[in-house]
């Protein structure tokens, strides 16, 4: 069974500009959390379901994606002042 599931994602693996497309739109758009359904209508080119289905998976697990009931979220912040803050700060 677990064979089975691994040549399933074979058969949809994301390309690298996929996976950047994907991101640029969850990072420019303007609400907070956006659906699945919007998010494929969003994207300048149609991607399978089980490919963005894996491209999300991985987007969540290098924690720059949350998934929750309301949608997807973007939380990945590359400010570097931010960083030093939180390396700094004091845990409460």
């Amino acid at each position: 069974m677990a064979k089975q599931v691994q040549m399933e994602k074979l058969e949809h693996s994301p390309t690298l500009n996929t996976v950047f497309m994907v991101e640029n739109v969850l990072t420019n758009m303007d609400e907070s959390a956006i659906t699945i359904a919007e998010l494929k209508r969003r994207l300048p080119k149609q991607i399978n379901h089980n490919t963005l289905k894996i491209i999300l998976e991985y987007l969540e697990k290098s924690n720059k994606i949350l998934i929750t009931m309301k949608g997807i979220t973007w939380i990945h912040n590359t400010n570097q002042n931010l960083k030093r803050a939180i390396a700094a700060g004091v845990e409460l």
